[in-house]
């Protein structure tokens, strides 16, 4: 059976899967087709055959059915009867409906979260921050992504709010396939950095205000820099 290290980030995992106790060969090939997704080896487009699935994670038909269905709760592919799964296409109106959902979603979640942030809220988001920035630097794509992920939701978990994190997860999985097929440089990652850095100040200073404008911000300068990067 292969496998990919890695493939959810911190806080996630696809619909479904057994995230207590003893996992199960479909949670193993839904986070690969996952990972593979993000990564681009799955574009856009491309038809998932689970005959071809199959065979690639060394396993029978019937768990990759099941790891499909779990992608597909993500958003990422969309299930066709008789003929498998299609990785959804990427757009710029999915792009601006994806983070328009994630700002209405993040921006309530991050002003509870200032509400009742701790010192140890604090000290989790900042080593997430460090390790992102300090992956960045190495190169390391996939440890920066969950480094990002883990920074976020060390946040968004000191809301208290179960359901908006709930809420959030497929809509951040998709924003993730953009930030995925869209590189940045060394001046856009270090206002990135700044962003960040923002919403943490503001939260542990309890400005729900500030917080939320801090979300604000990071959102649309994100989404406007991918969708730059995709008309270009």
């Amino acid at each position: 059976m292969t496998t990919f290290p890695g493939a959810t980030p911190p806080g996630f995992a696809p619909p479904g899967s057994n995230l207590i106790g003893h996992r199960t060969l479909a949670d193993t090939v839904a986070e690969a087709i996952h990972l593979a997704i993000l990564r681009g080896e799955y574009p856009a487009g491309t038809w998932l055959r689970i005959q071809d699935l199959a065979s690639t994670y060394e396993t029978s038909s019937m768990p990759v059915r099941e790891a499909l269905r779990r992608v597909a709760a993500l958003g990422l592919v969309e299930v066709v009867p008789h003929r498998g799964a299609r990785v959804v296409e990427l757009s710029v109106s999915d792009l601006e409906d994806t983070y328009r959902t994630r700002l209405v979603l993040e921006r309530a979640l991050v002003a509870e979260a200032a509400k009742t942030f701790s010192a140890a809220h604090e000290k989790e988001a900042a080593q997430a921050l460090e390790e992102h920035e300090r992956f960045i630097e190495a190169g390391n794509v996939d440890a920066a992504r969950r480094a990002h992920t883990a920074f976020h939701f060390a946040i968004y978990r000191a809301s208290g709010a179960r359901w908006l994190l709930r809420s959030l997860e497929p809509v951040w999985q998709n924003s993730e396939r953009y930030r995925f097929a869209s590189p940045t440089d060394p001046g856009a990652r270090r206002r990135t950095h700044e962003e960040h850095d923002e919403i943490l100040q503001a939260c542990s200073s309890h400005d729900v205000e500030r917080a939320q404008q801090a979300v604000q911000v990071h959102l649309n300068a994100a989404m406007q820099r991918i969708n730059t990067a995709m008309s270009s």
